[in-house]
């Protein structure tokens, strides 16, 4: 997925093919536009990657967040220090990297 989408980042609006695992696998038919080195393909999906293995913890703050319909029943009934209690205990659970 990573590869596909390193392309896509690499070469917005690109035309192409790509049906297998090898550069060699790659069709390129935009005659306007560079077809990626296979270096630059690599580079890119190991930063996309990256940067998803580093944002694991929004992932994970996400799942375990209340609905905005909980959330806005604490900040009514609770006010906005009971609605940062519950927002902050999820943070803390899952810091920043």
């Amino acid at each position: 997925m990573s590869t596909a989408l390193a392309l896509f980042n690499l070469r917005p609006n690109s035309k192409f093919r790509w049906e297998g695992e090898n550069y060699s696998d790659l069709e390129w038919f935009d005659e306007t536009i560079a077809k990626p080195t296979e270096q630059e393909i690599i580079a890119e999906s190991n930063r996309i990657k990256a940067e998803y293995v580093s944002n694991e913890y929004q992932r994970k703050r996400v799942a375990e967040y209340p609905s905005f319909a909980e959330q806005f029943d604490t900040l009514y009934h609770g006010g906005y220090d009971a609605w940062k209690a519950t927002i902050d205990s999820v943070k803390a659970k899952y810091p920043k990297p």
